[in-house]
């Protein structure tokens, strides 16, 4: 009988000692890394033009105004004392598309400063500001500086005047004593110190409105001169524009810078 042939026992591999680290698995091929994707060109952004508005040919003068009957009324002040005065050479902000500043002042002097030092600033030119309003005793020389946005909206005239008259309803007609008050300014680009003058109309303000001209509280403004001897007590809305500008603040205050103006435009 055959015996099987022993095959020798396959050796016991000891065991680590204690504390030895169990062999590491091969190491795995590395993934390759996704290079990073640049973002899209950004253009850089394009700075503002600070470049003043171009004056147009011909312009010496700025009024700091978009309203065309002030450009006429200061033209018309100023075309008898200039001689050969053409009238391109007073232009208005409108013709510089310039922005209109923030009035942030207290006082109408303050304002005009403010237009003008804005507009000379950005068209290089010397350049006139007026700042005016109503000034009513009874209401402590209120509306003042708020006469255009009485009512809490900016230029709605009928219902500033509305306001206006409810508010002294009750005040007896000899203590509704008024006066129209424009303070005009003239700034001359390197010049040391601003020129400002400041001029009023006297006058008392009706119970109702009369009169379809003007604007803003006109209808109920009667001037002092109207109740002087020979004066029909009309209002200023009762008058011609040329009749109003002869008296009135704005005008005076405009031919009181006359004498500087003609300086400047007959250099």
């Amino acid at each position: 009988m055959n015996r099987m042939e022993e095959r020798p026992a396959a050796p016991v591999q000891p065991a680590p000692p204690s504390g030895t680290p169990a062999p590491s698995a091969p190491p795995s091929t590395p993934l390759l890394a996704t290079p990073p994707v640049a973002p899209p060109a950004v253009p850089p952004p394009v700075a503002p033009s600070c470049a003043p508005p171009a004056a147009p040919p011909g312009a010496r003068l700025v009024l700091a105004t978009r309203n065309p009957g002030k450009l006429a009324e200061l033209r018309a002040i100023l075309a008898p004392l200039v001689p050969g005065l053409a009238p391109e050479a007073i232009i208005s902000a409108a013709a510089l598309d310039a922005p209109a500043p923030v009035e942030s002042g207290l006082t109408f002097a303050a304002n005009a400063r403010i237009k003008a030092r804005a507009l000379a600033e950005a068209s290089g030119l010397p350049a006139v500001a007026d700042d005016s309003g109503l000034c009513v005793d009874v209401l402590g020389g209120a509306p003042g500086v708020f006469s255009a946005r009485w009512c809490g909206r900016h230029g709605d005239d009928d219902a500033n005047l509305r306001l206006l008259l409810a508010q002294i309803a009750d005040v007896a007609d000899e203590h509704r004593g008024a006066r129209f008050t424009c303070a005009a300014v003239l700034v001359r680009p390197g010049a040391a110190d601003d020129l400002v003058v400041e001029r009023s109309m006297e006058g008392r303000i009706l119970r109702s409105p009369r009169g379809g001209g003007g604007f803003g509280y006109d209808p109920v403004f009667v001037p002092a001169a109207e109740d002087a001897p020979g004066g029909a007590g009309r209002t200023t809305a009762q008058m011609s524009a040329r009749e109003k500008n002869a008296i009135s603040h704005r005008g005076r205050a405009f031919r009181a810078l006359a004498p500087a103006l003609v300086e400047l435009l007959a250099a």
